[in-house]
């Protein structure tokens, strides 16, 4: 044994086409979705590979690819290769079929010479889509102790939360006894009703399990996907499937968030701002890895005669607020809000000009993009339904280069 994390190679999964995240996946792939003004969201699920010491990692893309790809190549390339050491980009290779991923299994098994190649002793499956920090080196002890053919990551979560998810039934050992995924009605935790235990999209194998698992699922009618077919199809089989919670340091169920749905993405936002954000960015123990712009620092200025104010909010580089209102938001690079104008609740992911009495409340605005001088984003649903796209939960979200003439 060489190891415990050089034994361990890593499967990100970041294909995805995200149609729950649009518009902001018109023209990326979900992981490549900017966040929290310096990052994208795939971010954080590299950076918990890198502090976890896990530094063989494949990325494996399909979807609107090039901007995910990109910048992984430039945040990512400090890794020795030397050293055995690296994030590189798969696209699908069409080597053991002729059609795209079809399922997170089937991308997993049309990259089967990969796990031969390496020989990892795990295999550690992740998904890109998520923000959290996780050390999964506490995972991979648990695995071991348990000498289980597979682990599975998982949270506590409300019961009504947990239609979205994965649902696990264990015993009092963590051993996996039952799994539906996305239920109807999920199972709770005994003598807990309001909450179940959902998984997160983690997988740990032994190597040899996961290419017998993924290599029976490719022959079979099925989904292909870990959730739907395989994990269940070992639980049933009597394999030793166990689950490993996802606690933090005072054994309460840590920060983790899909960011999935806009809401979703525009809820996480949220939590990363105030007095005391449930999702503090600034971890001097976990820096987050990333690729930035070389842009001057931000300014906040007097405009027009009009005094600046910036409340509880995130400004990132090459950002200009003259004479302008800024409370409880988000401002990505090369971000211009004029004077007079009033940014609410709001997320601007960067390359913006918000021009002089415009506002903006509740609103989600893309890439490159001109607000007009006295536009109202946010402030009539009737309108924004008409001109721009609008959340279950009331979220107005502004798609890259709209004509807003």
């Amino acid at each position: 044994m060489r190891g415990l994390t050089s034994d361990v190679l890593v499967f990100l999964l970041a294909g995805g086409q995200g149609e729950r995240l649009f518009p902001l996946t018109r023209n990326r792939a979900k992981p490549a979705v900017p966040f929290a003004a310096n990052y994208r969201i795939i971010d954080f699920t590299l950076t918990n590979c890198i502090h976890s010491g896990l530094k063989r990692v494949y990325v494996f893309t399909q979807y609107r690819s090039l901007s995910l790809e990109r910048h992984v190549k430039r945040g990512y390339s400090f890794l020795p290769r030397d050293l055995d050491e690296f994030i590189d980009t798969v696209p699908p290779q069409f080597r053991s079929s002729s059609r795209w991923y079809s399922g997170t299994a089937d991308a997993v098994y049309q990259n089967v010479y990969l796990l031969e190649r390496g020989r990892p002793e795990w295999t550690l499956i992740l998904s890109g889509d998520h923000v959290y920090r996780f050390d999964y080196r506490d995972m991979l002890r648990g695995h071991r102790e348990t000498n289980a053919a597979m682990t599975i990551g998982v949270i506590e979560v409300p019961i009504e939360e947990a239609t979205r998810m994965g649902v696990l039934e264990v015993d009092r050992d963590f051993r996996v006894v039952g799994f539906e995924e996305k239920p109807a009605n999920p199972k709770p935790i005994p003598g807990r009703p309001d909450v179940a235990l959902g998984s997160m999209g983690i997988y740990l194998f032994e190597t040899d399990t996961l290419v017998r698992q993924v290599s029976l699922d490719a022959k079979t009618e099925s989904s292909h996907d870990f959730g739907k077919d395989i994990v269940p199809r070992m639980v049933e089989s009597g394999l030793e499937v166990f689950a490993f919670p996802f606690q933090d340091g005072q054994g309460r169920p840590g920060y983790w968030r899909d960011v999935g749905t806009i809401d979703a993405y525009f809820d996480a936002h949220l939590d990363v701002l105030g007095e005391d954000p449930s999702f503090d960015l600034r971890a001097p123990e976990w820096p987050t890895f990333t690729w930035q712009p070389r842009l001057p620092a931000a300014a906040i200025r007097s405009a027009g005669g009009k005094a600046p104010e910036v409340v509880d909010s995130l400004l990132t580089n090459g950002c200009v607020v003259a004479g302008a209102t800024v409370r409880n938001s988000i401002l990505g690079p090369e971000t211009r809000i004029g004077p007079g104008a009033v940014v609410e609740d709001s997320i601007i992911l960067g390359r913006v000009d918000v021009g002089a009495g415009a506002s903006l409340r509740r609103a989600v605005v893309d890439l490159d993009n001109v607000v007009p001088e006295g536009k109202a984003i946010g402030a009539d649903p009737e309108v924004d339904t008409r001109e721009f796209v609008r959340s279950p939960n009331g979220i107005t979200v502004v798609a890259q280069r709209t004509s807003m003439e």
